[in-house]
Parts: C-alpha cells; structure tokens; sequence
C-alpha cells in the first residue's frame, strides 16, 4: 500500500460501523485494525488485546497523563481510549490503520492527526436507528434513550468529517467507504 494512512470511522451507536469495519477487513486484511483501551468489564466472548485492552481507571489514567493515547473519551460511564504507539508504528510501516471511535475520540485525532481521512456512517432515518438499536436487545429502556439523545447530538457533526455515509443499504455503504478509501490512494 506504500504510504501509511489513519482513517477515521465514527457514527451513533446502531449505526451499523462494527459491522461494516468486520466485512471491510474481510475484504482487505491488509487494513490494520487499531485495538481501543476501555476500563469497562468484557463481555461474554471477548478476547482482551483482540476485541480491546481491558483496563482498571487507575492504569487508564496513567496512560492519559503519560500521553500514551492518541484520543481518549469517557461513554456510558467507562473511558475508551486508542494506544498511540501501535497505530504510530503501523503507520510508519505503510499500514493503512483504521480506528472505530466515538465522536468526542475523532474531534481530538482531527487536532492531533489532521491528515486523518475521517468517515462519518448514518442511519437513514431516526426511526430506523432506534429499530437497530432495540433489535440487538442488550439495552435498557434508559439506555435505549440515552443512545438515542447522543445519536441526535452526533448526527448533527457529520459535516465535521470528510466523507459521510448514509448505511442504507450494507452493501452500497461498504462500496462508498471502499470507493473512498481507494480513490484516495493515490493522495
């Protein structure tokens, strides 16, 4: 691939991102999928160091006030936060490395890391975005509108970024954020 890149995906909760990011690495292994630090308790199934660095508040604040984390945020009680030297050394490499975060996480990479190509995934419609979300069955009511208040708030930064995709359809959402990715190969 040559030239490393940092690419920048973020959206509301439902919106469909982990999804994409899975289909979008199936396709192209080569991408490098950074691995976030959460302080939150892993959940049945997860791997630490493959699904994210499980980590106590005490370590994660460490890592804050040594500048060991490119960006950093706290979402429902948890802080969540992307290891700078792995993304850095895979940059160096030629790796193209893509991060999953949230809103607050993508303004501080745009500070840090302008030349980040930044990606933002929509729902098609409010509506459909609360169907996904009660769909997956593993919120509270409160939690459901909780959700659905900070969608409502992040939806409307979606100019911040440099590309933004309705998630429609999945296969036309993932050919819009290949289409993207590639055509700017050359840049």
């Amino acid at each position: 691939m040559g030239k490393g890149k940092l690419i920048v995906l973020t959206g509301p909760s439902g919106v469909g991102k982990g999804t994409l990011l899975r289909s979008l690495l199936q396709r192209h292994p080569d991408l490098y999928l950074s691995v976030s630090v959460t302080t939150r308790r892993p959940r049945p199934g997860e791997v630490n160091g493959k699904d994210y660095y499980f980590v106590s508040r005490p370590e994660f604040e460490r890592m804050v006030a040594n500048g060991e984390l490119l960006e950093w945020a706290e979402f429902a009680g948890n802080y969540y936060g992307t290891p700078r030297t792995p993304v850095v050394d895979q940059i160096n490499q030629g790796k193209w490395v893509i991060l999953e975060i949230e809103l607050q996480g993508a303004r501080q990479i745009r500070q840090n890391f302008p030349e980040a190509l930044r990606i933002f995934i929509l729902p098609p419609s409010m509506l459909e975005l609360e169907d996904r979300i009660r769909k997956r069955g593993q919120d509270a009511e409160d939690a459901i509108s909780r959700r659905l208040s900070r969608a409502r708030e992040e939806i409307v930064a979606a100019n911040e970024f440099d590309i933004q995709i309705v998630n429609d359809n999945f296969d036309k959402a993932l050919e819009r954020i290949e289409e993207t990715l590639f055509a700017t190969a050359a840049c």
